[in-house]
């Protein structure tokens, strides 16, 4: 490998450039100031993200090919959160729930659709009402794009969605500027392709170190009176699986796990499409592997990015000021099942990563924990809320984890929801219910069940809802989902029994007061 693992930064050359780009297109970054920062009674929050990175693909979740030593620090040095996972597993709801700390039911989103113009609690707002400076960096994923949600800026990477001939996106515009004579699709690899292949330009022009050289940029010059909101959010390792050629050689020859293939999955195994772009399809071990060796370099190209950034944080001596949270909006099924992309109940798409470091003015806790509750995308907000010294509001439907290292504190919930509406396919189309040791899910088109033993089957290669000597684990499982869907009406629960739902049903009576212009 080298030095790949081995943070640095841009060259002050293109530091300069890129600062001018960006003040240029109205980004209004501070001016330099190289002093480090008194110290706040409120810590400064980084959130971190990443598209797509299921939640088994870590070092610290025991994969056994994964290199993520700077995500691994931030749990060994805060907690894991082995049983975290994305209700509404694909991009849109997950970040619905994000912005608005909300189940499914309260911000609109049962499936893939546009995020809301605006909800009565928002992250980046309440933030900024709680006199933080926020700032969003990378991939937002709201409509319209330039929608700030409360943010003071956001400096934007959207190359997956350049749809309009008004709006080109921050990276976009910094990458004509920097390189005017090159293509900055030149890799070839389309944006929810199951193909990898290595980045062909210059590794300096990829976004994942685009979207870290800003937030690098953003640290080593804010010289606010006050704490800072950061959300840094990487486009990858969402497809194209497009790594530099130094990490995707860095898994030749690792021991890469074949895709876990349930008894139940034979049903996939026919491709849907020719192109490339398909959800389901058994496309044989050799393409599988090398699928997968992508997606894996390009988790560990992200996870080298977060170390510079770290280490920016501590140059301004800000480290031990600055909660951290590292999560993804869902996880990336990469042939398990003989299943691609994401939209599934299952842990490859579901499970996601939830790594969390606090400094220790804030919560007086041993570090290196492995926490095994339920915990979920809508739990940030009221955690962030908690760390600001503000109040959560009681119409969240998240809880601060910070609770969860606190003695006292009220029982956490034992189980979460899942679900989406219709995604590729109508069969495609469920509700689940998990505590991360056993999962039910109940697929809406035709009311057909299945029961995982997580802790026993973490691969869900079997189905026990069939089994006899389930029926009575199978029944409490139903009976928790029945009970979360019962308010909804009658086209959900009916005489006290799910009823399937042939037709789609994407948005809940909350998303129109969402879409509402003001």
């Amino acid at each position: 490998m080298g030095n790949s693992s081995n943070p640095s930064g841009m060259s002050r050359r293109d530091w300069m450039r890129h600062t001018a780009l960006l003040l240029a297109l109205g980004a209004q970054t501070p001016l330099l100031n190289p002093t480090a920062l008194a110290q706040t009674s409120r810590p400064n929050i980084l959130l971190l993200m990443a598209d797509q990175h299921r939640g088994d693909t870590l070092g610290i979740a025991g994969h056994p090919a994964a290199y993520t030593p700077n995500l691994d620090r931030i749990a060994r040095e805060g907690a894991y959160f082995s049983h975290a996972y994305s209700t509404t597993p694909t991009c849109t709801p997950a970040r619905a729930a994000l912005l608005t700390g909300l189940q499914p039911w309260n911000h609109g989103l049962l499936g893939y659709s546009k995020v809301g113009l605006r909800y009565p609690v928002e992250m980046p707002q309440a933030l900024r009402d709680a006199g933080y400076y926020t700032t969003g960096i990378g991939k937002m994923h709201w409509h319209p794009q330039r929608n700030l949600h409360g943010f003071h800026q956001t400096i934007l990477d959207e190359s997956g969605r350049e749809a309009t001939p008004e709006f080109r996106s921050d990276y976009r515009a910094w990458f004509k500027s920097a390189a005017p004579n090159l293509d900055p699709d030149a890799t070839g690899i389309g944006f929810n392709s199951y193909r990898a292949g290595v980045y062909a330009l210059p590794e300096e022009l990829h976004p994942t170190r685009w979207t870290a050289g800003v937030a690098i940029n953003f640290l080593e010059s804010y010289n606010q009176p006050g704490p800072f909101f950061l959300k840094v959010s990487f486009a990858r390792p969402h497809s194209p699986y497009d790594p530099p050629k130094r990490w995707m050689d860095h898994y030749n020859g690792a021991h890469i796990p074949a895709p876990a293939i349930g008894e139940w999955a034979a049903i996939n195994a026919t491709r849907d499409t020719p192109e490339d772009t398909l959800w389901c399809g058994d496309l044989g071990a050799e393409t599988v592997r090398h699928s997968r060796q992508g997606y894996l370099a390009t988790v560990s190209f992200v996870d080298e990015q977060i170390g510079r950034i770290l280490a920016a944080l501590e140059a301004r001596g800000m480290l031990e000021n600055t909660l951290i949270l590292y999560t993804s909006d869902h996880g990336d099924m990469t042939g398990d099942h003989h299943l691609w992309r994401k939209g599934y109940p299952y842990e490859a798409s579901a499970r996601i990563p939830m790594l969390l470091r606090w400094p220790n003015a804030l919560l007086d806790a041993p570090r290196g924990q492995i926490r095994t509750e339920p915990v979920e995308i809508r739990d940030i907000l009221p955690t962030f809320l908690d760390a600001a010294g503000a109040t959560v509001p009681q119409s969240l439907d998240g809880r601060s984890m910070l609770d969860l290292f606190r003695s006292g504190a009220p029982a956490w919930r034992q189980w979460i929801d899942l679900e989406h509406d219709v995604c590729y396919d109508k069969r495609n189309h469920w509700s689940a219910v998990t505590d991360g040791n056993w999962k039910y899910i109940y697929h809406a088109q035709d009311g057909a069940e299945q029961l995982f033993h997580l802790t026993r089957d973490p691969g869900e290669l079997h189905n026990l809802a069939g089994k006899t000597r389930h029926q009575k684990t199978l029944k409490q499982w139903r009976a928790r989902l029945i009970a979360h869907l019962e308010p909804r009406g009658e086209h959900w629960v009916k005489n006290g029994k799910l009823v399937p739902r042939p037709n789609a049903i994407l948005h809940s009576p909350a998303y129109e007061t969402a879409m509402k212009e003001t």
